[in-house]
């Protein structure tokens, strides 16, 4: 079945992305799409008039693809050049965009991709998981982003906006039920406490998954998931030029971390052997993978108009804690797991802007930014758990401040050209000091009576990185006539300086990494066309990171840094939406990236001890060079396509069918290339048929994720080879209603 629908989906998918106009001519009626509004420029405009590539998704779609108890996760390759991944479970995903990312699992580990919830940033890995409820809307912004948005988000950013409060009542729920006993309600309802003055809007989120994975070696139950979420705003507006917005939230998580499938890859190929069974796994380690975090955090939002200008001001604090523990061989012999704790986190934001609030030819924005984020991570090597905790761990204590100026500003030069530029000047400051590491002693095996032998730790104790840049864009918008427009963009941005301190729990001295810089030239049409039936929107890029940051792992499976000199991209995407006919609309995506490496010095250690898998780069003194290399996690492309059907009934209801597929390219998991250590055009789908009420009262589904029950491949511990395999068909039933 695989062979014959692979081949079928790439050519639909193709053909709806690229023939989208002559359907579109074809096509009868007055059809039209609705307007997106986005704030990838901070401030709300028409995503058509934006000059750089953003891809947006409506809350409703987004609950969607959450049915069945996913989580943001679930965003992969729904997007053109999104892509997602984890090897850390529900609390550590990992984005790529345009094919740029960083595959490291450490608990400090920065991302070139930001994610930014209700204005705020979202930068600890932990807190980039927060979970998804009571979304308005979500906006993918490609490429750099270094004027307005700063550090860190070389490769783009994934911006959520929750529903706000308003005076208005209103009210929203989805509960959904499905395989495995898994149940999920997001749910949401505010109004007026104090006419034209304050508003309230409370928002829930409660995900369960029964444990449906068996360990054959003790019997025990794993899999399973409970997450409780909530949050609770106040809009303040005491006058018609004064708002405040404050917003506290919190989470609540215990589930299981990752699952590593050992020895189910088979050397000299990337399919996965019969030691894989999607319900069953042989761990004699990781006490069933838990996995436990509790968070919260608030924000004050502060608005004021001073006529024709706008100060904005954000305070945020997020803080979080928690561990995950796991049998990281996938194997029921070897002594092989680890357990990363984040003690405690504590991040601070303050940004303030000043802006332009006219119709003028000539707008604009300036601003500040001060970040300071504090934490204590601690790692509980193997041995911790051979000896019973008597060989100790590790705690690095963690601290990164950062600081920034912004402005950006725009003229419309004549009816049909926009120039757009901006720069900001930022300083980045990291400081890691071991505050505990191990000690020397002979240790007794509490699982099998072996002496366990370790040596006290000698190496550095203390790292501080510090660097500041400028990052800038500039561009160029061009309306050819009322309904297309095209626009170049040239955009830069930095990646702080990186400091990997896991390497500290097995004796190794901390690795660190330089600032990465890239710089990004695109070009794209933006077009609404046939009467507004058919958005089409693409763009072709290319990009250089100098000194790029890479993770590569030694024996132990740890995470250590290296800089190369060059990474190299070229590509294009296409989004496409169609509204065929009244009850039809039609949506598609294709993202084609080349990503290479660029140092022919550069290389990285492989599945060692013992050489276990097929390397296919040339080797030196038993490391393999990359230079020509893919990024890891880069998919060579991504297709995705959904089609929506709602045939209206003479009651007034709507009987609903919605469906979505999409296919990954070549992605490589690791720096060198192997036989083993890829993926292939994976595939995967969705079905949802159901019932809508008059006046949209209500809608009764049913749903199927993962319809063909692909078993994806999405990750690897390369020295057991032992993938992280994707989440098995679910299907279920949801229902939603709004007051």
């Amino acid at each position: 079945m695989k062979a014959i629908l692979k081949p079928a989906l790439l050519a639909g998918l193709a053909a709806v992305a690229f023939g989208t106009m002559g359907a579109a001519a074809q096509g009868a009626g007055n059809e039209m799409l609705e307007e997106i509004i986005v704030t990838a420029q901070r401030r709300a405009e028409n995503l058509q008039e934006v000059p750089m590539s953003v891809a947006a998704i409506g809350g409703a779609e987004l609950r969607d693809l959450l049915a069945g108890g996913g989580d943001i996760l679930n965003l992969s390759a729904k997007v053109p050049g999104l892509y997602a991944e984890t090897s850390t479970g529900r609390i550590f995903p990992r984005f790529y965009i345009r094919g740029l990312g960083n595959n490291d699992f450490y608990l400090g580990a920065s991302q070139p991709v930001s994610v930014i919830i209700d204005d705020v940033v979202m930068e600890h890995v932990v807190l980039k998981s927060s979970p998804l409820f009571d979304v308005r809307q979500v906006e993918v912004l490609r490429g750099p982003q270094g004027s307005l948005f700063g550090r860190n988000t070389t490769a783009g950013i994934i911006k959520f906006d929750s529903i706000a409060p308003s005076q208005e009542t209103s009210g929203r729920a989805t509960l959904t039920y499905g395989s495995y006993n898994t149940s999920s309600l997001d749910a949401g309802v505010g109004g007026a406490l104090i006419e034209d003055i304050l508003s309230v809007r409370a928002s829930v989120m409660y995900q369960h998954r029964d444990d449906y994975v068996t360990n054959t070696y003790n019997g025990r139950k794993l899999g399973g998931y409970e997450e409780f979420a909530g949050r609770l705003q106040f809009l303040l507006t005491p006058s018609d030029n004064t708002s405040a917005l404050l917003n506290v939230h919190g989470r609540d998580l215990d589930a299981t971390s990752s699952l590593f499938r050992g020895n189910a890859l088979t050397k000299g190929s990337n399919e996965l052997n019969s030691n894989y069974q999607k319900r069953r796994v042989s761990y004699n380690d990781g006490d069933g993978n838990p996995q436990a975090y509790k968070g919260w955090g608030s924000s004050l939002k502060i608005d004021h108009d001073f006529g024709g200008v706008v100060l904005t001001s954000i305070t945020a604090y997020e803080t979080t804690n928690g561990y995950s523990r796991g049998d990281t061989d996938g194997l029921p012999l070897n002594a092989a797991e680890s357990q990363g704790n984040v003690d405690d986190l504590d991040q601070w934001t303050q940004e303030i802007r000043l802006a332009s609030d006219t119709d003028s030819a000539f707008n604009w924005q300036v601003g500040g930014f001060y970040f300071n984020a504090k934490d204590e991570t601690s790692f509980r090597p193997y041995r911790f758990f051979e000896t019973g905790g008597a060989s100790g761990y590790v705690t690095l204590g963690n601290k990164n401040d950062s600081w920034a100026v912004f402005g950006q500003g725009g003229y419309q030069v004549t009816p049909e050209l926009k120039l757009t530029a901006g720069a900001r000047y930022t300083e980045d400051n990291k400081e890691m000091n071991v505050l505990r590491a191990l000690t020397a002693g002979t240790f007794r095996s509490i699982e099998n009576g072996s002496a366990q032998v370790q040596t006290a730790y000698t190496g550095t104790r203390h790292v501080e990185l510090s660097d500041d840049k400028v990052s800038w864009d500039a561009s160029a918008f061009y309306n050819l006539t009322d309904d297309a427009s095209v626009f170049v963009r040239l955009a830069s941005g930095f990646r702080g300086p990186t400091i990997q301190g896991r390497t500290v729990s097995f004796n190794g001295p901390p690795t660190t990494a330089t600032s990465e810089t890239i710089m990004s030239y695109e070009a794209g049409v933006k077009s609404s066309l046939f009467d507004n039936r058919l958005r089409l929107n693409g763009a072709v890029y290319t990009y250089s990171v100098d000194d790029i940051q890479l993770t590569a792992f030694d024996a132990n499976g740890t995470a250590r840094l290296l800089n190369a000199k060059k990474g190299d991209a070229v590509g294009f995407e296409l989004d496409a939406e169609l509204a065929v006919t009244q009850e039809l609309t039609l949506t598609a995506g294709v993202t084609y990236t080349d990503t290479k490496i660029k140092d022919k010095s550069v290389s990285t250690s492989v599945c060692s001890p013992v050489t276990v898998c097929t390397v296919l780069d040339p080797m030196v003194s038993g490391r393999a060079l990359i230079d020509g290399n893919p990024f890891p996690n880069a998919p060579k492309y991504i297709l995705n396509f959904t089609a929506r059907y709602d045939y209206p009934l003479a009651n007034g209801g709507t009987l609903l069918a919605f469906t979505d597929w999409n296919v990954t390219g070549k992605t490589n998991f690791v720096l060198y290339e192997s036989a083993e250590f890829y993926s292939k055009n994976d595939f995967e789908g969705g079905l949802r048929l159901g019932y809508r009420a008059p006046d949209n009262a209500y809608e009764l589904a049913a749903f199927v994720r993962n319809i063909t029950d692909e078993a994806n491949v999405k990750g690897v511990i390369e020295n057991f080879m032992a993938p992280v395999v994707s989440e098995p068909r679910t299907f279920g039933i949801s229902l939603s209603a709004k007051l």
